[in-house]
């Protein structure tokens, strides 16, 4: 299979990425992508090269491509990942931990994680949740279920 794009480092490059892993002292992803330039640079097939790295075939290629389109610091620079949207925020939050510390449903001994989930979408508050978010959301607050004082100083 011919290759796409073909990595052709200066030697100025080469000292570069040698330089940046003998530090071990960068992310282990932009290593790998330095480990990946440098022995596609003296030709290894992408095959060797995603055995002796690690990583997938696709990894290889990428990288490759990404070098070649824009350069060294291109190739080695993540991309940042989009932030992760909360499903409780503010008053949503408040209305979950007043839910925790109120008289749980008749038959009940205790909310548990998801009778809370349940709870929060039979009111409207989202049109899903897991016990799991319940479970994180609580965990940030100092409040604990089950014991008489769930402020954040104990008596």
């Amino acid at each position: 299979m011919v290759k796409k794009y073909i990595v052709d480092l200066s030697e100025d490059e080469v000292s570069q990425l040698q330089t940046l892993i003998k530090k071990g002292k960068h992310k282990a992803r932009k290593i790998t992508h330095a480990n990946i330039l440098l022995m596609a640079s003296e030709g290894e097939t992408d095959q060797a090269i995603a055995a002796i790295v690690r990583v997938h075939v696709t990894t290889v290629e990428r990288t490759r491509e990404k070098f070649v389109i824009g350069g060294l610091d291109f190739a080695l620079l993540d991309e940042p990942h989009p932030p992760k949207l909360h499903k409780l925020e503010g008053k949503e939050e408040a209305f979950l931990i007043a839910t925790a510390c109120s008289n749980p449903p008749s038959g009940r001994v205790r909310w548990t994680m998801q009778l809370l989930a349940d709870h929060l979408i039979e009111v409207g508050i989202v049109d899903s949740i897991s016990d799991e978010t319940v479970r994180q959301t609580l965990k940030k607050t100092i409040l604990s279920r089950g014991s008489k004082n769930s402020g954040a100083f104990p008596k």
